[in-house]
């Protein structure tokens, strides 16, 4: 029984890529340190993160961790995946905002802290619906390290410094101000309630 070129070639694919679910569980667990942060960021169970990876290693013939202690360590071969695997990743993860942002029903997406989220823009967010009534918002929060660059990202409310990347626009909407919180107490044992 003869294959076609397009059977021959689907087949030569099947073979040269491994499964995408393995990859996915891969990356998750090279990135997080940990199968089970994987398998938290991935809504599956410790034991299916393990044996994705464990697929993984069987269909490329090399071992892509190894034990540290009570946790995992990537091998040579681990690092090498993990950093394909990351571009990759994110690379489809940019081009699949671009598609999602394209159409004329996509939403805009504001990434911003929780904390900035819960104290400054929720208790505004009415005054700005009535300002823009045709604007169909979307809420990415996320903690941690400034990243404006994020996909799917189309700006961000950030508590940050200059200097500010070149090739962005940056609007300043407040400065900030910070002063102690205590109690009238404690103000008047500490001297504070005399301080200017």
């Amino acid at each position: 029984m003869a294959a076609t070129c397009q059977e021959n070639s689907r087949i030569a694919m099947s073979r040269d890529l491994p499964s995408l679910n393995a990859l996915r569980a891969f990356e998750a667990a090279a990135r997080l340190h940990s199968i089970s942060l994987a398998a938290e960021e991935l809504h599956v169970t410790h034991g299916a993160v393990s044996r994705q990876v464990r697929l993984l290693e069987d269909d490329l013939g090399v071992a892509l961790f190894g034990k540290d202690g009570r946790g995992v360590k990537l091998t040579d071969s681990g690092v090498r995946l993990r950093d394909a695997c990351g571009d990759a990743f994110e690379r489809l993860r940019g081009v699949c905002a671009e598609l999602r942002r394209q159409t004329a029903e996509a939403p805009f997406v504001l990434g911003v802290p929780g904390s900035l989220l819960a104290r400054w823009f929720i208790p505004r967010l009415d005054r700005l619906n009535r300002a823009l009534p045709d604007l169909r918002l979307q809420l990415s929060t996320s903690e941690g390290e400034f990243d404006p660059r994020r996909p799917g990202l189309d700006a961000m409310l950030w508590f940050a410094e200059p200097p500010w990347p070149a090739d962005m626009q940056v609007f300043e909407l407040a400065p900030e101000r910070m002063g102690p919180v205590v109690s009238p107490r404690l103000a008047q044992e500490t001297g504070l309630a005399q301080a200017p």
